[in-house]
């Protein structure tokens, strides 16, 4: 099958497997996996903050990272449409107490003016605004990414308003090979950054939480009480590491599988609007006489998967297990539908 559901489908090449058997680990609750020690300090080196954290999931990072940034009681600011907000489970109300200021931006991004409009007033009968919450790119915008001056804008309202700044950077890679932006830049905006593996980098699991020293001696904490303390986990901190040195520049090809793939369905009538491809993700309506389900059920028949995201939307993401032939594929059986 030719799997577009999610860039979380990959599996690990002969390389990244190589690398697992050769991995030196530790227990990872005693600061003694080698492998996990040096994917935390490749992975703070490379988006320049002072420490970094192992997680075994992008959910788990950002709801810690939301975790050490507030107190019970507090309001996060975000887009609508952010993962932290629709897609891990009520994490914020659960894990840390705090509520949601959701902002309706441009396909999940927001301005540094809306989030100046959402920061509540110093009342007692207010949350206090602590925290803005960034995702980039954006999974629901169809993978689309901020423009570098605005997220510099929206750091600035924050540090004007004391206001912690994190950024979800589960597709993170995929904003940097894009837009050829530079890695410690995002560490110097950011007070935290959550950066997944498990999705174009092709890891079987793990997410990285970056920070100031402090910042991440807290969120350690949060992390055992969360159950994500680790003994081996260097055995999966290994593929981290493999992906770091081999993965990063070949999302380029990626965005050009998504972008093909666009073209094709650009050309069918029944194919309505279509979110600009920017990186690896395709959003796009479907019209009659074709609804989402049959879209995707008809792929299936000819071997390729995709999901139908709501009523009127069908998502495909490209990624590293999709070949130039499984587009070429793709493409031909899009044209062939009527």
């Amino acid at each position: 099958m030719i799997d577009y559901r999610s860039d979380t489908f990959t599996r690990p090449g002969p390389g990244m497997l190589q690398a697992m058997l050769q991995a030196e680990t530790g227990d990872d609750v005693f600061g003694e996996d080698p492998s996990i020690n040096k994917l935390e300090a490749m992975m703070a080196d490379y988006f320049g903050k002072p420490a970094a954290l192992y997680c075994p999931s992008g959910t788990m990072s950002n709801q810690i990272a939301i975790k050490v940034h507030t107190l019970p009681g507090d309001e996060v600011v975000c887009s609508n449409l952010a993962h932290v907000y629709i897609y891990e489970g009520g994490g914020i109300a659960f894990n840390s107490g705090a509520q949601v200021h959701a902002i309706t931006g441009d396909r999940g991004m927001i301005s540094a003016a809306q989030v100046e409009a959402a920061i509540n007033p110093d009342d007692v009968h207010k949350a206090r605004t602590s925290l803005v919450c960034l995702e980039n790119t954006s999974n629901r915008g169809g993978g689309c990414y901020y423009d570098w001056e605005e997220m510099v804008k929206i750091g600035q309202v924050c540090k004007e308003h004391q206001l912690a700044l994190h950024l979800d950077g589960a597709r993170l890679f995929n904003a940097l090979v894009a837009t050829g932006q530079e890695p410690k830049s995002y560490g110097q905006l950011f007070d935290s950054i959550s950066v997944c593996l498990n999705k174009g980098m092709g890891c079987p699991m793990g997410s990285v939480l970056l920070g100031s020293e402090a910042f991440i001696r807290a969120a350690r904490r949060i992390r055992k009480k969360l159950g994500g303390g680790l003994r081996q986990a260097g055995y999966m901190a290994a593929t981290g590491i493999y992906a770091m040195e081999n993965n990063i520049a070949r999302l380029a090809e990626d965005h050009l599988h998504a972008k093909q793939i666009a073209q094709a369905l650009l050309e069918q009538p029944f194919v309505g609007y279509i979110l600009p491809v920017e990186t690896n993700i395709l959003i796009f309506n479907i019209n009659s006489p074709w609804t989402p389900q049959l879209f995707v059920d008809y792929l299936k028949q000819q071997g390729i998967l995709a999901i139908a995201i709501s009523p009127t939307q069908v998502r495909m993401v490209t990624h590293l297990d999709i070949t130039p032939d499984m587009v070429a594929k793709t493409c031909e059986v899009i044209a062939q539908m009527v």
